[in-house]
């Protein structure tokens, strides 16, 4: 079993290791890691004052809930005077003056960051090769191919893969169609996406302002129910963050389920998978028939247009969202003889394919033209897409899923944008809606690889969505396979 951050908060309290020898056993691995996890690496000289300061609480006998927790930070949340790109050439010299709403709480929790994770450009594709830094290696390998370098899934690509090869106890993501639980579904790790309005997106490099939300990838529930104690707080900087009362996320989260559960599958979900990502379905229904859990079949009736749905309306709101880079107030500026010509070179030069592509999609859905024929009916569809699951909510507690239409692939494998959009396709329909869901690993494919389930659960439900992928995490039992 991977090390948990309970079990590393034991290990500091007992005094078998120090805050500084257990930040550095992770800078030393992070530096020598080839998977390219990491736009920016901290130097220890960044953070010896809060080493120092975790230390003595722990001394002190008083220690913070994330005291001295080396976690990775993905390269979209703005951190005080450290360098935030969004893995973008246009921002590549931005370092903000301010620190992120969540990550600030986490600072204020005493964990100490590494460093910034890469991702995929503006957090926009499903592989992480989109990144103006590099695509990220997954850390696992297909047995039967195992030269090849495997994708860890997007955009949180590399928080990913660095909490799934060890580089950082845990890290923290943004899933707007599914960047959080596919990524941890390809490398084997846990992946919470809150309900949206959860976590504060101040501060955060927008995307998709009405699908944008934080959450944490990490090695276990346990850990994930730990960061979202964290960064879960009403934010009055953020008009749509929620006012809803928050609980102890980890209090209980082992606690045998003392009532029936229903779980529905929705059997338009599992249409034209592989028989392992079946078997992963099937294996959870048997781990968890015996804690007085059943299961029922369900079937939506809008999955066919969630895709369409998402890459209307992303798109829009990223056209939108990423009009402020200019190349005048901030980040890079390319030379022109004319504004309109400094405008047009250094977003030309500083965003990348996929971006462009997003954002000529997004111009055109808005144009006079064509509003009301697609943003103003994908607007409907997305209401009747939150219907839909609140039809099905009426009858079950959680819906269970496959996370991923397949495991990980190789990198330059599906550069169609097409292709790559399908992996988004089980993941997108519960962003859409704006419910929680958190992906676990679940077993191994037949070429070796990590496959994920998804649990969906109802809004501000997190305590009990935890508790169910938490007893499932254990019956599944994958980290000690």
């Amino acid at each position: 079993m991977k090390n948990s951050i309970s079990h590393i908060k034991n290990s500091l309290r007992n005094k078998k290791i120090s805050v500084e020898e257990l930040y550095d056993e992770f800078l030393i691995k992070a530096k020598s890691s080839k998977n390219n996890t990491f736009n920016l690496l901290l130097d220890k000289e960044n953070n010896i004052l809060s080493i120092k300061e975790s230390q003595k609480r722990y001394e002190n006998g008083n220690p913070l809930p994330l005291d001295g927790i080396p976690l990775g930070i993905k390269d979209l949340f703005c951190t005080k005077g450290i360098r935030t790109t969004a893995s973008s050439k246009i921002l590549s010299n931005f370092t903000p003056n301010y620190e992120s709403f969540v990550t600030q709480k986490l600072l204020d929790d005493g964990s100490i960051f590494i460093g910034k994770n890469n991702c995929d450009e503006f957090a926009m594709g499903s592989s992480n090769e989109t990144s103006f830094f590099g695509p990220v290696k997954n850390p696992w390998k297909n047995k039967n191919y195992p030269t090849d370098d495997l994708v860890p899934g997007g955009s949180s690509g590399g928080s990913a893969a660095a909490v799934a090869e060890g580089t950082c106890v845990a890290s923290l993501g943004t899933d707007t169609g599914g960047s959080i639980r596919q990524p941890a579904s390809l490398c084997g790790i846990v992946g919470l996406k809150p309900t949206f309005g959860s976590c504060s997106r101040w501060g955060i490099v927008a995307f998709a302002s009405s699908l944008d939300q934080a959450g944490p990838l990490t090695n276990s529930v346990e850990d994930a129910a730990l960061i979202l104690n964290s960064i879960n707080k009403h934010d009055f900087n953020d008009t749509t963050s929620s006012n809803h009362f928050r609980e102890d996320y980890s209090n209980d989260i082992n606690n045998k389920l003392d009532q029936k559960i229903k779980i529905g599958i929705p059997s338009d979900y599992l249409k034209d998978v592989s028989g392992d990502i079946l078997s992963q379905i099937e294996n959870t229904k048997k781990a968890l028939i015996k804690h007085n859990v059943e299961f029922v079949d369900v079937e939506f009736k809008t999955t066919e247009y969630a895709l369409s749905t998402y890459y209307i309306l992303a798109p829009a709101e990223a056209s939108s969202n990423l009009a402020r880079y200019d190349g005048i107030r901030y980040g890079v500026r390319e030379d022109g003889k004319s504004l309109d010509d400094i405008y047009l070179n250094s977003r030309t030069k500083g965003f990348g394919d996929e971006v462009t592509r997003r954002i000529l999609i997004g111009a055109y859905v808005l144009s006079a033209g064509y509003y009301d024929a697609y943003y103003r009916q994908a607007q409907k569809v997305r209401r009747l897409i939150k219907d839909d699951f609140q039809r099905i909510f009426n009858d079950v507690d959680f819906i269970l899923t496959p996370t991923t239409p397949n495991e990980a692939f190789k990198i330059g494998d599906k550069l169609d944008p097409i292709s790559m959009y399908k992996n988004d396709i089980y993941t997108v329909p519960t962003s859409l809606a704006g419910l929680p869901g958190i992906s676990i690993p679940s077993g191994l494919s037949t070429n070796g690889l990590p496959l994920g389930i998804q649990f969906i659960g109802n809004y501000f439900e997190e305590k009990k969505l935890l508790q169910i992928a938490a007893l499932a995490e254990k019956e599944l039992n994958f980290n000690e396979q």
